[in-house]
């Protein structure tokens, strides 16, 4: 073998190639500095503009393993390796990839629409999948309901972003709606006064204008009294069934009985 002949490859192949490798060297080394920069540059205009935390650290780690991996190619072509198959081997392993976590990409897809357009946020009581209770944490995966019967309900996040879902806190109020029946021989004028003596005295009812006493229909054998209140959305249940408490008493007090009630 013949030393000279090996050396003289050798100091060949580095002053052909050298070049190309210390200036791949440094590209790949500013290349993840400016990456390293621009992480920082995005997380600081996120928290800028209120984008949701959980939202945060996916979107950056996103960008940056794609501006890596662009990096990584442009390094390689620069130092003259091929990438044939290598970007093949990429593209094999992301089909594959996308194949076996199709229905968890479509989570994380759902979860991205769910944080940026918020049609409900933590707190918030939403009735979904026939579940209602208040949302009490939100993944990128998936959404978590805590139940008024307090049960934990975990939503996969593409359930809540292709289905119906009712927001009941977004307006801040709901109207409570309550019918009874009278017989003809009663007074709707002294039903009234009972009802609205009860409404003054709750604290828990919204004053509103849309507040409203009066008779929904008429029938043979009596007629009907709708009651229509505004009550805080959050508390409403409890808030419901005080006022509906005091209402009966306030009706068997005053000799206003309903039909069947003792």
């Amino acid at each position: 073998m013949d030393i000279d002949k090996i050396y003289g490859k050798i100091e060949n192949w580095i002053l052909t190639q050298g070049p190309s490798i210390l200036f791949g060297i440094f590209v790949l080394i500013a290349g993840m500095w400016l990456i390293r920069l621009f992480s920082k540059w995005m997380n600081s205009g996120m928290n800028e503009k209120g984008v949701n935390p959980s939202l945060r650290p996916f979107l950056t780690s996103l960008v940056v393993i794609a501006l890596r991996v662009l990096l990584l190619i442009a390094v390689l072509q620069i130092v003259g390796i091929g990438i044939t198959v290598f970007a093949a081997l990429v593209g094999a392993l992301g089909v594959a990839a996308g194949l076996a976590l199709s229905g968890t990409l479509q989570n994380f897809a759902s979860g991205v629409i769910i944080l940026f357009l918020k049609p409900f946020q933590v707190g918030d009581n939403i009735v979904a999948q026939g579940q209602e209770g208040t949302v009490t944490v939100i993944k990128i995966f998936y959404t978590i309901v805590t139940t008024f019967d307090n049960r934990t309900v975990v939503f996969p996040n593409s359930k809540l972003s292709n289905e119906v879902i009712v927001n009941i806190s977004t307006k801040g109020k709901r109207r409570l709606d309550i019918e009874m029946k009278f017989n003809n021989a009663i007074d709707f004028e002294e039903v009234k006064k009972q009802i609205q003596e009860v409404i003054h005295d709750s604290d828990k009812l919204l004053e509103s204008t849309e507040n409203r006493i009066g008779i929904s229909s008429l029938e043979p054998d009596g007629y009907k009294v709708m009651v229509n209140l505004w009550l805080n959305a959050h508390g409403f249940i409890d808030a419901k069934m005080e006022f509906q408490e005091r209402l009966m008493s306030r009706l068997k007090q005053s000799g206003l009985k309903l039909p069947g009630l003792a």
